[in-house]
C-alpha cells in the first residue's frame, strides 16, 4: 500500500468516523476495501492498484445495502460513487475525500427531488387540501430548512501529518455577521466538524465608504487564528472567510502546526481561483 493510501485512509477515518474506510474482512486481497458512505446505509467494495493514485481507483461493487436502506438505495449510491470518482479523479492525485463530498451533495440533491416530488403529491389530495392552514402540533415549527442554504463552500484536500488531519473551507463573503452565519450554519448542520478538535477562522471584508473588517478565532488553537488572518493579509485576500478543521490524532505537533493550518488554507484558496497557482503541486501535498 503506498504512503498516499496509507494517509488518505487515515484522514477519511478521522474526518468521517472510524472504520469510514477499512480493509475488506472477506477477501484476501490486501488493495480492497470497504467504504461506507457518511450518513447513509450503503457499503461500497473499493480496489486501489498498487500505482494509486496514479491510477484511479476501482469501485467493484457494493458490499451490503443495510437492513435499513430502501430498495434500490444501494444501486443508487453505486452509480453516484462511480460518476463522482470519474469526475474528480486527476492522475497523480489522491481522490477519496473530493469523491465523497461529491457524492454527498449529489445525494442531498436527489433527496430534495423525492421530498418535492413526496410534497407535490399531498398538495394535490383533497384531504390535505383542507388542512393545509390549520397548525398542528405535532409538527415542529422548524426544521433542517430552517438553516437557509448551505454557505459556497470551496474545500481544501486534506492533510495529515501525526494522525492529525487538517481541512479548509473558504467562501466569499460581504459582511461580518454573513460570515458569523456561515460558521453558524457549518457546526449546526455538520457533526463531523462540530465535534473536530478546533475550528480555526479568519475573514477580511470590505465594508462601503472604505471602511474595512477583519477578524479571526483561535478556537482553542493559540494564536492560530492570528496566523491565518496573516496569511490572508499576505496574500492580499477580501470578502472571503476560511475556517481550518483539525481533528487531533494524540501526537502533538509543536510549531509544525501552524504550517500545517496555514497550508491547508492556502490549499483552499488556491481550489477557489483567489490564488494564481497549479492546483495538482498544492494538491499533491494533501494526505502528507
Amino acid at each position: 500500500m503506498s504512503e498516499a493510501l496509507v494517509d488518505e485512509v487515515e484522514a477519511i477515518n478521522s474526518i468521517y468516523g472510524d472504520d469510514t474506510l477499512t480493509h475488506s474482512a472477506q477477501d484476501q486481497d490486501p488493495t480492497i476495501f470497504i467504504l461506507t458512505l457518511p450518513g447513509e446505509t450503503a457499503s461500497l467494495r473499493l480496489q486501489f492498484p498498487q500505482t494509486y493514485p496514479d491510477v484511479p481507483p476501482t469501485v467493484l461493487g457494493t458490499h451490503s445495502s443495510g437492513s435499513a436502506g430502501k430498495r434500490g438505495t444501494a444501486a443508487r449510491d453505486l452509480a453516484l460513487f462511480r460518476d463522482s470518482v470519474s469526475e474528480v479523479y486527476e492522475p497523480g492525485q489522491v481522490c477519496l475525500f473530493d469523491a465523497i463530498e461529491k457524492v454527498q451533495e449529489l445525494l442531498e440533491a436527489v433527496k430534495e427531488g423525492e421530498v418535492e416530488e413526496e410534497d407535490g403529491g399531498h398538495e394535490s389530495g383533497p384531504e390535505s387540501s383542507s388542512v393545509a392552514n390549520e397548525p398542528s402540533i405535532t409538527q415542529p415549527e422548524t426544521s433542517g430548512d430552517a438553516l437557509g442554504p448551505a454557505p459556497p463552500w470551496t474545500l481544501s484536500a486534506p492533510f495529515v501529518e501525526c494522525k492529525s488531519t487538517f481541512v479548509a473551507r473558504c467562501a466569499p463573503v460581504s459582511s461580518p455577521s454573513q460570515a458569523a452565519s456561515f460558521l453558524a450554519h457549518l457546526l449546526a448542520s455538520d457533526k463531523r466538524v462540530r465535534t473536530a478538535t478546533h475550528n480555526i477562522t479568519a475573514w477580511r471584508i470590505r465594508g462601503p465608504n472604505g471602511t474595512s473588517f477583519q477578524d479571526c478565532d483561535d478556537d482553542g488553537e493559540t494564536a492560530a487564528g492570528g496566523r491565518l488572518l496573516h496569511l490572508m493579509q499576505l496574500m492580499d485576500l477580501w470578502d472571503t472567510m476560511v475556517v481550518v478543521t483539525r481533528w487531533y490524532g494524540g501526537q502533538k505537533l509543536g510549531p509544525r502546526r501552524f504550517a500545517l493550518i496555514n497550508q491547508t488554507a492556502r490549499d483552499a484558496f488556491v481550489r477557489a481561483g483567489l490564488v494564481v497557482e497549479e492546483i495538482a503541486a498544492a494538491k499533491k501535498k494533501g494526505g502528507k
